[in-house]
């Protein structure tokens, strides 16, 4: 199946996975807004893996450049910087969406279940809270260095930080779903997942439990 085949596939396809039988009219338009943020998502995804490889280049090229050429780009070092500060943003997203960002539960494990729910909660509101202010002030730190340039290559300083809001959206996103427990409105096809909300941490955890089972029954 070439590339033209395979989006015509995925638009007809379309119809059938925002309006399953089983979904009202509510679930319907919610499940229509998660597939354009997870069609948004699974862009940016792909983008970050062309972000990674580019640095990886760069900072090859400079150092077999500066070793053996005994020369040096003169851009290589702020492209490089400005790519690993988009990588960042798109990590902290990626990050929200599989629950991979440190958590110390030593003590959220002591609590009964009523209070960790609570806790649980409050902890996605304070995520929402800080998507708002990687959005807003990003907005803001972009439109107010977009008129300065950067040194080596001459672009303009607000691409640098062009990723913070879109960071900032995917981190309020996923942390929206999370709050209102609307996984299940995910299109994880999109992103070339079978399905399934477990998330990484999960998986992790009960594969600790089951090591430590078995050890126990050695």
């Amino acid at each position: 199946m070439n590339i033209i085949e395979k989006i015509k596939c995925f638009f007809a396809s379309i119809p059938s996975e925002i309006c399953k039988e089983e979904f009202n009219v509510l679930e319907k338009i919610i499940s229509a807004i998660t597939f354009l943020f997870d069609c948004i998502y699974r862009l940016l995804l792909e983008f970050s893996k062309f972000v990674i490889l580019a640095i990886v280049i760069i900072v090859s090229c400079e150092v077999f450049g500066r070793l053996v050429l005994h020369k040096s780009i003169m851009w290589s070092e702020e492209v490089a910087l400005l790519l690993m500060v988009w990588t960042a943003f798109i990590a902290m997203a990626i990050g929200v969406e599989k629950g991979l960002h440190i958590a110390i539960t030593i003590f959220f494990n002591m609590f009964p279940k009523p209070l960790q729910f609570v806790i649980s909660k409050i902890n996605t509101l304070a995520t929402i809270f800080f998507g708002y202010i990687l959005v807003a002030y990003g907005i803001k730190l972009v439109s107010m260095t977009m008129n300065s340039t950067l040194p080596a290559t001459q672009w303009p300083a607000g691409t640098k930080y062009m990723m913070m809001p879109v960071g900032g959206i995917f981190i309020i996103y996923f942390a929206l779903l999370d709050l209102f427990e609307a996984k299940k409105y995910r299109h994880l096809s999109i992103e070339g997942e079978a399905g399934g909300d477990k998330t990484d941490q999960q998986i992790l955890e009960e594969m600790r439990a089951s090591k430590k089972k078995g050890g126990e029954n050695v």
